[in-house]
């Protein structure tokens, strides 16, 4: 999709900006994975724009790490169905620009909301997953550990681990769980280096955390930019607002600063 006269004037003075960066933070949603026709959130977006799921259950509870402990299978079929909406998908030109921009600036970091894990397939290093990869499975009694490449090949739902035959899970954040500590701890480090620009890439910006990181860089006159088509709670905060794609937002921004 062709850019705007208007995206294209703001991404040029994002660029501009860009040019003094040493340390750049990527705060990315679904709507970076859209590209790779991956439904956006509510979900893993567009996959629960009704109230609740199947079983008239709303599909936070459905979807909540205490529906995995008393219904393992009702939450394993919510799970399984946003996996399957990822299964064949691969990573975009979104993705490859912000693995290609840790290349080129000294210090550059994405901290993600997505499961898809499409951020380091593209070549990225420095990912905080904070939600986790819907690919790394877990037992919840036993050290057991497995990447998958999708769910196809998983001869139950829920499945029992290998081993002690407990209950397997994905390492994913579900509903009512908390965030993993060690991600946050990695968060909190590189927040306290600070960035010198702050992105917030096809997110709808609903949680805290997400909005933080942009909030406290526009406290300390950190240059911001919003990449969305959409409007969320940053859209009048932010410096620099993008109202287009990530993937051909991100793409026309590497064409002004890769020369």
């Amino acid at each position: 999709m062709a850019l705007s006269s208007e995206v294209r004037e703001v991404l040029a003075g994002v660029a501009e900006r860009m040019h003094g960066c040493r340390s750049i933070l990527f705060i990315t949603g679904a709507g970076i994975s859209a590209d790779s026709n991956l439904p956006t959130y509510r979900g893993v977006g567009g996959l629960y724009n009704d109230t609740d799921a199947e079983e008239g259950i709303p599909i936070e509870e459905a979807l909540s790490g205490n529906m995995l402990t008393r219904r393992p299978d009702i939450a394993w079929r919510h799970i399984s169905r946003i996996e399957k909406a990822c299964r064949n998908a691969v990573f975009n030109r979104g993705h490859e620009v912000i693995a290609l921009l840790e290349k080129k600036f000294e210090r550059v970091w994405v901290l993600t909301q997505n499961v898809d894990g499409f951020h380091r397939e593209a070549g990225s290093n420095n990912v905080i997953d904070i939600h986790g990869d819907l690919r790394k499975l877990a037992c919840t009694m036993c050290p057991w550990r497995e990447v998958v490449q999708s769910y196809a090949n998983l001869t139950d739902i829920p499945p029992d681990c290998p081993e002690c035959h407990s209950l397997v899970r994905p390492e994913v954040v579900l509903f009512g769980e908390m965030l993993p500590m060690d991600k946050l701890a990695v968060l909190y480090q590189q927040s306290e280096l600070g960035f010198d620009m702050v992105f917030s890439v096809g997110t709808s910006s609903l949680f805290p955390y997400i909005v933080e990181p942009v909030v406290a860089a526009k406290r300390y006159g950190i240059p911001t930019v919003e990449i969305n088509p959409g409007q969320t709670d940053l859209s009048r905060m932010v410096d620099f607002r993008v109202k287009a794609g990530a993937a051909d937002s991100l793409d026309y921004l590497w064409s002004l600063i890769s020369g």
